[in-house]
């Protein structure tokens, strides 16, 4: 094959395509027209689907071929497979005019070749959109659809050097292939940039409002703001990912059906979590207080999002979940500087009270970590069985409870004996009656 024949049928085969030439439809041409009338606006019919170019937007595509019944798709999958055949046809000359070819002219007829193999995938995608109703209406759609899948497979040798740069740049010259898979890339990495920048403003954010909540730990400031920053991040890669074509639809129903799933099997971890920020947020102890919660009594020794881990007085580490303490009434022993010590005296029927209640005053006024402010509080309270009970209630810090606490009754056994008062033991009187 000559120069000028080859030259010949690339011209003419540009010259004779008008799927190549002809621009994108507009916004205008793919939709519905609109007209304006004294009611209101009416829309018009929808565009004939056979007449619009193959880039136009596959979602209005599809809505020119839902009102369609199977006749009138069958017609319309008849007029794109021709529109295919065509375009099949021009590729399959293209190419065979590039086997006989070198040097420049095979460059030209190879990029050619390659421009209308993407003007015949785009045929062949709407095609498919038409088949697809086509079937979902009853017709059948199986002798296109063979044709189709036979057309459209990958046909380029690979081992052809001489003619695999020219095929190389047209793909990445065609707005279809290499521009917009470039575009969808840089895209993708913008919105992940974009979600980076948010995700970290965000997260400052929150961790700023926290900052001017008191008494809100540490702990609890850096989980929720790196849960913001996950959140931000993760639907920024859900949003990118679209960028790439990749239907998020399934992707978005599989996230929510995953964290159902996770949900019903994790329900006490997660209710345990939910206690533990509800803790950090309320801040009932912290850790060093010394707690009563959930059966358990000793000093928080560390505290999670799922758990509290506490040290009893004879040295246990018991780890408890956060849902036991949360759910149960918490004291906090620890949670006050200063705590009053509660102790009961008995003394005789026949001892001086008031010789008793002057005693008590000297044992809290002589210890040094008796606090003055507010002051003990000595009253007799009941009389028992066997004793008169008096109640000695002096106020300390906190820390020093159980000091005094021991030191009062050391001290008070003490000082009611060198008064002579006496502190009885419980005593039962028998009298014998005889006939």
């Amino acid at each position: 094959m000559s120069l000028f024949r080859l030259l010949a049928v690339a011209v003419a085969l540009t010259l004779a395509t008008p799927a190549l030439s002809q621009e994108p439809a507009t916004a205008d041409e793919q939709a519905p027209a609109v007209e304006e009338t004294a009611s209101g606006l009416t829309v018009t019919e929808l565009p004939d689907a056979t007449d619009v170019p193959a880039d136009v937007d596959p979602d209005a595509f599809l809505l020119m071929l839902k009102p369609l019944d199977a006749e009138e798709l069958d017609a319309v999958a008849e007029a794109w497979k021709g529109r295919l055949e065509q375009l099949t046809r021009e590729v399959a000359e293209l190419r065979l005019a590039s086997l006989d070819a070198t040097g420049d002219v095979k460059m030209l007829l190879v990029e050619e070749a390659t421009q209308r193999t993407f003007a015949r995938d785009q045929v062949g995608d709407r095609l498919g959109d038409v088949l697809a109703a086509l079937e979902a209406k009853g017709g059948d759609p199986s002798d296109r659809l063979a044709y189709l899948d036979a057309v459209t497979a990958t046909d380029f040798d690979p081992f052809d050097f001489e003619a695999l740069w020219p095929a190389i740049k047209a793909w990445l010259l065609n707005p279809n292939g290499g521009i917009a898979i470039g575009l969808a890339i840089l895209y993708f990495l913008v919105i992940l940039i974009l979600a980076w920048f948010v995700a970290k403003i965000l997260s400052g954010i929150v961790r700023k409002a926290l900052g001017g909540v008191k008494g809100a730990s540490q702990l609890l400031k850096d989980f929720l703001a790196g849960l913001v920053r996950k959140i931000v991040m993760v639907v920024g890669f859900v949003v990118a990912l679209s960028f790439l074509g990749v239907n998020i639809a399934p992707l978005v129903a599989a996230i929510g059906a995953a964290g159902l799933v996770v949900g019903l099997a994790l329900q006490g971890t997660l209710s345990n979590f939910a206690s533990g920020i509800l803790i950090l947020l309320y801040r009932p102890y912290d850790v060093g207080d010394v707690i009563n919660a959930g059966g358990v009594t000793g000093k928080v020794d560390a505290m999670s999002l799922v758990s509290t881990t506490v040290i009893t007085p004879d040295n246990q580490k018991i780890v408890a979940p956060n849902n036991s303490i949360w759910g149960d009434t918490i004291t906090n022993i620890t949670g006050l500087p200063t705590r009053r010590v509660d102790m009961t005296f008995g003394v005789g029927y026949g001892d001086d009270l008031d010789k008793v209640m002057e005693t008590l005053a000297q044992v809290c006024s002589e210890h040094e970590q008796v606090l003055d402010d507010p002051a003990p509080v000595i009253k007799v309270t009941g009389h028992g069985d066997s004793a008169v009970d008096v109640i000695c209630r002096p106020w300390v810090k906190t820390e020093d409870y159980w000091g005094v606490y021991w030191d009062f009754h050391k001290t008070v056994k003490q000082k009611f004996d060198a008064a002579g008062i006496n502190i009885p033991f419980p005593q039962r009187d028998v009298h014998m009656i005889t006939a």
